[in-house]
């Protein structure tokens, strides 16, 4: 057996209220790069399912870079260091550089891929200049009293770059090496969040939270106009130049992306989010991009929530939306048709996400969705089921990818939920609820242990017990009645998994193990299925019943063998901070998994015999 990658589907940039969010593609146009989690993607800009994440960092990440020759990418984290690696297969590390003693909030390029300013939130400084090879120091980021929030490089010489500060200055740098030349002061009346150099090099922009435009002169930093007065209504977060140096795109809090003829300061277009002028923060446009080399003049834009834009000239509606998640995905499940060709993935601030496998985009779910973390998902007969933190079930019609009806309020936290034969099953803290149309049909109550997992198949409730008991019980009606216990576990069951047929059931523990039971006596399959070093979050069965896979908290995923109990494949580190929930895809030979670093990964497994 062998288990290889095949797909990404990335999670989302992270995004945070009031802050900007920086983009960058190749010089091509192809690609774009991101922060996400402690990662970063590099995903393709017309295939979004085919990426890249390089998990070099070991704290959150916040900016990524593409240098102008494309070949590399510089990016930061809070921690206050600078990655170099290369963009192409994003495994090989160039140099890590410890910048500042905080948060780097942006990275600029010079024009040959050479040199690098970094800047952001340090005790001591606030940002620096150093050769991207060897981090070798070429200059200093002085001039500014508080966070630096945007650095921009002039891409041809005499080079120049510019520093804009919550001080509300922009700081004017002469080079190499970068020294301190003026500073302007006294423009804008708020943070000043973004800069950019006009790629002829004539022209820089400044915006800010006042909602101002600033122009100056590329070569000396002296201002020459502000444009745009009452446009924007609100924070204007990012800027980013077309090609031809002739426009310029803004995004702002107001909901809107605008399209500016520099020359004549007026906007050629805008597009606005969030429907019919009510205010929605998730709409606040809090980065932008303009990718050169493309022959298409697509813009591409982050909303608050996550979602990247794809925007045309012309066009009044964004021509795609990419959508996904920016918080670590907490549960995972699949699809009612048995084809595992639907995936469901809920995460850590509750938003719901159904993911097509073949096309690998996903959409978030319509409606009314959970208020906190989604914990677990069941589906059966075109209904998807999921329970959270909020202490309710939602019921997802998986046809019109939409909430249907109420949600159903909980008697207290769920720890898990299972689906079969139109009965929803919820684990709680004192015992299992039974639901059926979305009404309370039943509850039984366990005095003697705390349910902590749940699985149905049929007629059959499998429930995992705080006291390492694996309790099978039969469906009456809408009774439950116990049949057998096994307690083979030395500490609590954290995860259950019915067999395709029902024939057998799987339960991992908190301490890495699984047990595989015969269902109809619960004796033992096989023990000896103890590779995980971190609790079980999630097992699943091939359809044959044949092999298993499973997710737990050290973050790998196993792929195991009932008749070869000692034959295992891993996926090491298949995601940073855990992996909550695992899946096989596609009728077999694919396995679904997702985790804390926010996306959902598709893996090819072969030679399952």
């Amino acid at each position: 057996m062998s288990i290889t990658i095949e797909k990404i589907l990335a999670a989302s940039p992270a995004t945070a209220r009031g802050q900007p969010t920086q983009l960058s593609t190749d010089a091509k146009g192809e690609r774009i790069a991101y922060a996400s989690a402690k990662s970063i993607f590099v995903r393709s800009i017309d295939d979004p399912s085919s990426c890249k994440e390089y998990t070099g960092h070991t704290t959150q990440t916040t900016v990524a870079k593409f240098s102008p020759s494309g070949f590399y990418i510089a990016s930061g984290d809070i921690s206050g260091s600078v990655r170099v690696w290369d963009s192409i297969e994003a495994v090989n590390t160039k140099g890590e550089y410890p910048i500042i003693s905080g948060r780097i909030n942006d990275i600029a390029w010079d024009g040959d891929s050479q040199r690098i300013i970094a800047v952001g939130d340090g005790r001591e400084r606030f940002g620096h200049c150093i050769t991207a090879d060897s981090g070798n120091s070429v200059g200093e980021v002085s001039g500014h009293s508080k966070v630096i929030n945007s650095v921009a490089i002039r891409q041809m010489r005499p080079l120049r770059a510019a520093t804009v500060s919550d001080d509300m200055e922009m700081c004017f740098l002469h080079g190499a090496p970068f020294k301190f030349n003026s500073k302007s002061t006294g423009l804008h009346k708020g943070f000043v969040q973004g800069t950019a150099f006009s790629p002829d090099g004539n022209t820089l922009v400044t915006v800010g939270a006042d909602k101002r435009i600033q122009l100056y002169d590329g070569k000396t930093g002296e201002p020459t106009k502000a444009i745009g007065e009452g446009e924007h209504t609100g924070s204007i977060f990012a800027v980013s130049w077309a090609k031809d140096s002739t426009k310029f795109v803004t995004a702002s809090a107001d909901q809107t992306i605008k399209v500016w003829d520099v020359e004549a300061g007026k906007v050629l277009q805008t597009w606005r989010f969030g429907g019919d002028g009510g205010v929605s923060v998730p709409d606040q446009q809090v980065g932008v991009v303009w990718p050169h080399g493309r022959s298409d003049g697509l813009i591409i834009s982050l909303s608050l929530s996550g979602d990247l834009n794809y925007l045309v000239e012309g066009n009044p509606k964004p021509i795609k939306v990419v959508q996904g998640h920016n918080k670590s995905i907490t549960a995972l499940g699949v699809g009612s048709d048995g084809k595992g060709q639907t995936l469901w993935t809920g995460s850590f601030d509750g938003r719901v996400c159904s993911w097509d496998v073949v096309s690998g985009l996903g959409t978030i779910v319509d409606g009314q969705s959970h208020t906190n973390q989604v914990t677990h998902f069941a589906s059966s007969t075109g209904r998807a089921y999921s329970v959270g933190w909020d202490d309710t079930l939602r019921i997802v019609d998986e046809s019109a990818n939409t909430f249907a009806g109420e949600s159903v309020k909980l008697s207290t936290q769920p720890k898990g939920v299972a689906s079969a034969d139109e009965r929803v099953y919820v684990a709680t803290a004192t015992g299992i609820e039974t639901y059926v149309k979305g009404q309370l049909a039943g509850t039984l109550d366990i005095a003697n242990a705390q349910p902590t997992a749940i699985a149905a198949h049929g007629p059959l409730v499998a429930v995992g017990l705080s006291n390492n008991a694996v309790r099978l019980y039969k469906s009456d009606g809408n009774k439950l009645m116990q049949t057998h216990e096994a307690k083979n576990s030395l500490t609590p069951i954290s995860a259950l998994a019915f067999s395709r047929d029902g024939a057998l059931l799987a339960a991992g523990n908190t301490a890495g193990k699984i047990y595989a039971y015969k269902t109809g006596t619960l004796e033992i399959a096989t023990d000896r299925w103890s590779a995980h070093t971190g609790r079980v979050t999630s097992i699943a069965w091939n359809e044959a019943g044949t092999h298993a896979v499973s997710g737990a908290l050290d973050t790998n995923v196993y792929v195991w063998s009932l008749a070869k109990p000692g034959s295992r494949v891993k996926a090491l580190n298949a995601h940073k901070d855990g992996v909550y929930g695992v899946a096989w895809v596609q009728g077999g030979g694919r396995v679904a998994s997702a985790g804390g670093d926010a996306s959902v990964k598709i893996w090819g497994v072969t030679g399952l015999q």
